[in-house]
């Protein structure tokens, strides 16, 4: 338990921090799952429309620190490489 003020203070911001931090890891997280799912139907014209939307959450999550750089750079190399199988 914190006991001074300013150790109370990074433990208020700090689970502040945690519930954004963990939404955003969810939405990237949600968006990839959609993106496996279509590629196991091997719909590509869904997979065109959600790959932006896919890239922009992976690269927001690593800006933000919620992954590092080099996590986000492999999910999307996975992800591209799946894609890629298909056509």
């Amino acid at each position: 338990m914190a006991i001074t003020s300013s150790a109370k203070k990074a433990q208020r911001s700090s689970l502040k921090r945690r519930v954004f931090n963990a939404r955003r890891k969810k939405a990237m997280k949600d968006v990839v799952k959609d993106v496996a799912q279509l590629v196991s139907k091997k719909d590509l014209k869904e997979i065109a429309l959600l790959l932006p939307k896919v890239y922009q959450n992976i690269d927001k999550a690593a800006k933000r620190g919620v992954i590092k750089a080099n996590a986000a750079a492999r999910i999307k190399s996975r992800l591209s490489k799946r894609i890629a199988a298909l056509s």
